[in-house]
C-alpha cells in the first residue's frame, strides 16, 4: 500500500492519501482522543505523541500536531504506519453505535441554499486543503451565518482570510439574506 502526503495550508496539519475511500458519506471531526474512541483509526493517530486532532475526509486523513511539538519529520512515519496497518487490517472506520445524530427539522429556503452553495462550490475546495466547513446555523433575524472550519482548516493562520474574503463575498452575492459570515468554535 502507498500511502501520499501532502502539505496544507495550515504548517500544523497534513493530508495523507492512502488511494482508497476513507470516508465516503461524510466528513468527520476528532478533536480529542475522547471523540476519537468512536473510531479504531482516530483512536490509534491520539496514541501517537504530538498528535492533537484527526480528520477524515472522502479519501484522505488529515492529521494535526501541537503547535511547538515534535515536527513532521518525526510523526509522518508512525502516522503512516497506523494508516497503513488500519487499511490493510480491513477494519471498519467507525465502530458500531458510533454514527452522528442528524437533525430531522426541514430546513428553511434560505438555508437549503447555503448548504448547496458550502456544499457545490466551498467544500471542494477546502478538502483540496485537507480540511472542511460545517454549517452551524444562520440567524435569520440579523443575516449572520456561522460556520465551523474542521480538519486542515481549523486553527489555520488563513482560515479567517477565507472566511471574510472568499465564502463571506460569495455567499452576499448568491444570498442576499447573509450579512456576514463568522466562525464557530
Amino acid at each position: 500500500m502507498f500511502i501520499q502526503t501532502q502539505p496544507t495550508p495550515n504548517p500544523n496539519t497534513v493530508k495523507f492519501l492512502p488511494g482508497r475511500e476513507v470516508s465516503p458519506d461524510q466528513p468527520r471531526d476528532f478533536a480529542d482522543i475522547d471523540a476519537a474512541t468512536a473510531s479504531p483509526l482516530a483512536e490509534a493517530l491520539f496514541q501517537i505523541e504530538g498528535v492533537t486532532g484527526v480528520f477524515f475526509g472522502e479519501d484522505y486523513v488529515s492529521v494535526s500536531r501541537q503547535d511547538h511539538g515534535p515536527d513532521w519529520s518525526g510523526l509522518k512515519p508512525a502516522i503512516l504506519g497506523v494508516v497503513m496497518d488500519h487499511f490493510t487490517s480491513g477494519q471498519a472506520l467507525m465502530r458500531a453505535g458510533s454514527e452522528a445524530e442528524t437533525s430531522s427539522e426541514p430546513d428553511s429556503e434560505v438555508v437549503a441554499e447555503i448548504k448547496q452553495l458550502l456544499d457545490t462550490r466551498v467544500r471542494p475546495a477546502v478538502a483540496q486543503d485537507g480540511g472542511d466547513i460545517q454549517f452551524d446555523r444562520f440567524d435569520e433575524a440579523d443575516g449572520a451565518l456561522y460556520l465551523r472550519m474542521r480538519g486542515a482548516c481549523a486553527g489555520c493562520p488563513s482560515s479567517a482570510a477565507t472566511l471574510k474574503s472568499g465564502i463571506e463575498t460569495m455567499m452576499r452575492h448568491y444570498v442576499p439574506e447573509v450579512t456576514r459570515v463568522e466562525q464557530t468554535l
